[in-house]
């Protein structure tokens, strides 16, 4: 089977304009009320400077004309007086616009998300440790529901984007940021990282998936469940080839005896929509070719080539793709 990239599949759109959150549709008001207010202050010079030009006169006055100089003062005045307004009514509105992106409340979903080279680590957190599970690149919340993010930064500076649901936030080593939206409509919302964060930047992607709080609720509780056990001969071997090889030192796949913590958590691997934050479709034929050889499918990741048998290959890849 053949890993196909996601672009060739169809990605999910993903515009600033194009809004379905709270967050979002209040700076897209934003952002259309500055690209007007630009725009008339633009035709406003632009008529000034040809009305100037069509009525410029040859040689300079021998004496000033009467109220010339108190109708430029004016003219300065009322420019200097329009420019201050519509700076400071600009600021205030983006104030407004912007200082909800980060307020929690008590009745939140809470997600703790980290940024890494070149994947988001997602740890979906509560008031109850027995409820808590991780997962990697896809995010699920329910709608209608505001969702509280923590975001972390854990090794260079990352953005968090999810254009049609928020503003971006950054990631930064050392510091916490926060970040709240709510998305008004089920759908699936693409998201990025924004801030240039090495030489794989572009291809670290995120899923967004806003569901009824029923269909929520089926996904967290299945989540927090641990790995399913293996259904026939190839899928166990392929179980018994991960825990043997260094597979299991950097990955989590609970209910077994994988407890690394360098990649991301695989117990459910095989119920996302995408692998390798959003670069290849989940399929058995991907996520063979991601094993076989994942530094040329994206080079300079932090995860070695692990050698493999033919048919240790077809193991590990048949069991991966049965976690859901």
């Amino acid at each position: 089977m053949l890993a196909v990239p996601l672009a060739a599949c169809g990605s999910n759109w993903q515009s600033a304009l194009d809004v379905h959150g709270t967050s979002a549709i209040s700076l897209k008001h934003l952002i259309l009320l500055i690209v007007a207010v630009c725009s008339v202050v633009w035709m406003l010079v632009m008529v000034a400077l040809i009305w100037a030009l069509w009525h410029r006169r040859e040689g300079r006055p021998t004496s000033p004309e009467p109220g010339r100089e108190r109708r430029m003062t004016l003219a300065v005045t009322g420019g200097v007086i329009a420019t201050t307004a519509i700076i400071g009514t600009l600021t205030t509105m983006s104030f407004f616009a912007t200082r909800n992106l980060s307020v929690a409340g008590q009745d939140d979903l809470t997600i703790r998300v980290r940024g890494l080279q070149w994947w988001w680590g997602l740890e979906y957190i509560g008031p109850d440790p027995a409820r808590r599970f991780e997962t990697a690149n896809e995010i699920h919340i329910p709608v209608g529901r505001s969702v509280h993010f923590k975001l972390e930064g854990l090794d260079v500076i990352h953005s968090f984007w999810v254009p049609s649901l928020a503003g971006k936030q950054d990631l930064i080593p050392g510091r916490s940021n926060e970040l709240t939206i709510r998305a008004e409509q089920p759908g699936v919302y693409r998201g990025q990282c924004a801030e240039y964060c090495g030489m794989q930047h572009a291809h670290m992607a995120l899923l967004v998936i806003a569901e009824s709080q029923d269909d929520f609720d089926k996904w967290s509780n299945a989540q927090r469940q641990a790995a399913p056990l293996p259904a026939g001969e190839e899928a166990a071997a392929g179980m018994q080839t991960f825990l043997t090889k260094p597979c299991a030192a950097c990955h989590t796949i609970r209910g077994t005896t994988a407890v690394g913590t360098t990649g991301p958590d695989l117990t459910h691997v095989g119920s996302r929509r995408t692998i390798a934050a959003g670069l290849f479709e989940t399929t058995r034929g991907s996520l063979a070719a991601w094993i076989a050889d994942p530094q040329t499918i994206k080079p300079g990741n932090n995860m070695p080539m692990v050698p493999l048998t033919p048919d240790e290959l077809r193991g590990v890849s048949a069991y991966l793709a049965s976690l859901k």
